[in-house]
């Protein structure tokens, strides 16, 4: 049996649908094995999400259906955070495998809008029981957590470690430098988990709620990770099989082709130089079939200096989500660079001067006559390399991919 669960969190009161889903899994060991916990990245453009916009799913196996679903339902009413207006929990219930077109719902939720009404078709016509509180939105998530074994190939892994519901909103108790010695010993298998170049420890939050910190990697990685990490207070550990840190949310696209709401892969032909505006944000814009506007926000601190760095006609792959018609980059690869600039001729130890219009032009010193034609080629040292560049850990989204990556797989 699978059991989906989404939305019971809260932005602004704290609360984890990952911390419920591992109570659940907890509370039913008595009479069932969990044998899969799954973390679901949906969508990370939905407008009403929480920071992550994760589902939960755990894969179970018992001979009492219905005392789970009852277990599953009692945790929700007890633990989800219902005054939060914004807060509207979902569970579904999946007896067998998930169906093929379950998994095409599980992979469409990451990378596109979805109602609570077509959630509930899908839901219907794949065997998927469903139950909504408030206005249902959660079971979106829910049923989308059920498919999504079926969905991906791709996974890493994420350790929690929570706290008991007395210490939520205090000051975690940690010991910070470990951190760091955790980082030192175990990357790539794990990543950010901090940020060298800052200082900040990325995996501990700053929100109220159950969580103390997170460790992102391989299976093996998060758990030597863990080991040397040094905490208080911990009141559980859970270990969930995710789509972070893969991609799964990028589709190739021509820059015609993007709609708010998505994310994609774009290469284009940068057209227009890069201009820092108010805020510090950093917008610079692409030409593929169409002129693609891109970003760089002040949150993404030191890559804006890479994108900075481009020039026109250097040729990009841009990846990001798309809102108001705007590419928000959070990783980008420079194709190849434009090397040269087109510059004045010299003679005489100095550029020469305009020799009027359509004339060319003539050097500069009163005893040489020297002239030429049209401009000259210039070749120019750049900052960049023809590679990948990414945000810092502090500013990657969930689902990106990170560039450690490419070092484990």
């Amino acid at each position: 049996m699978i059991v989906g669960i989404d939305d019971t969190d809260s932005a602004t009161r704290g609360m984890c649908t990952t911390y419920l889903a591992a109570v659940v899994a907890e509370r039913i060991s008595s009479f069932a094995r969990v044998n899969d916990r799954l973390l679901v990245r949906l969508n990370p453009e939905v407008e009403h999400k929480t920071r992550g916009n994760a589902a939960l799913a755990l894969h179970v196996e018992t001979d009492e259906a219905e005392r789970l679903e009852d277990a599953v339902v009692e945790e929700v009413e007890d633990l989800a955070v219902f005054d939060d207006d914004k807060t509207n929990p979902g569970v579904a219930f999946l007896r067998g495998e998930p169906t093929e077109a379950l998994a095409d719902y599980a992979r469409e939720t990451v990378r596109e809008y979805k109602t609570p009404e077509e959630a509930r078709r899908v839901a219907r016509e794949n065997g998927v029981r469903v139950r909504g509180w408030k206005n249902g939105r959660g079971v979106v998530g829910a049923t989308a957590a059920v498919g999504a074994s079926r969905a991906f190939d791709d996974w890493t892994y994420e350790l929690l470690v929570y706290r008991g519901r007395d210490e939520w909103g205090e000051k975690r108790r940690v010991e910070w430098d470990s951190f760091f010695d955790a980082h030192h010993a175990t990357h790539p298998r794990t990543w950010d988990t901090v940020d060298e170049e800052t200082g900040e420890v990325v995996a501990v939050p700053n929100t109220h709620g159950p969580v103390i910190y997170g460790l992102r990697g391989t299976f093996g990685g998060v758990w030597e990770a863990n080991a040397r990490v040094e905490v208080e207070n911990a009141e559980r550990v859970a270990v969930y099989r995710t789509n972070q840190g893969t991609d799964a949310h990028l589709a190739d696209a021509r820059a015609s082709e993007i709609r708010d709401g998505g994310s994609y892969r774009v290469e284009g032909t940068v057209v227009e130089p890069p201009e820092t505006r108010k805020g510090g944000h950093v917008f610079f814009t692409v030409k593929d079939d169409e002129r693609l506007r891109c970003a760089a926000f002040e949150p993404t601190k030191r890559f804006r200096d890479t994108v900075r760095a481009l020039r026109e006609d250097d040729r990009v792959f841009v990846c990001g989500s798309v809102s108001d018609g705007t590419l928000k980059v959070e990783k980008l690869r420079v194709v190849s660079l434009n090397r040269t600039r087109r510059v004045k001729p010299t003679c005489c130890g100095r550029r020469m001067e305009s020799a009027g219009r359509g004339q060319g032009y003539r050097c500069r010193a009163d005893d040489c006559d020297g002239t030429a034609g049209s401009l000259v080629e210039e070749r120019v040292e750049r900052e960049l390399d023809e590679r990948w560049y990414e945000v810092p850990p502090s500013a990657r989204r969930h689902l990106a991919k990170p560039l450690a990556r490419h070092e484990t797989v």
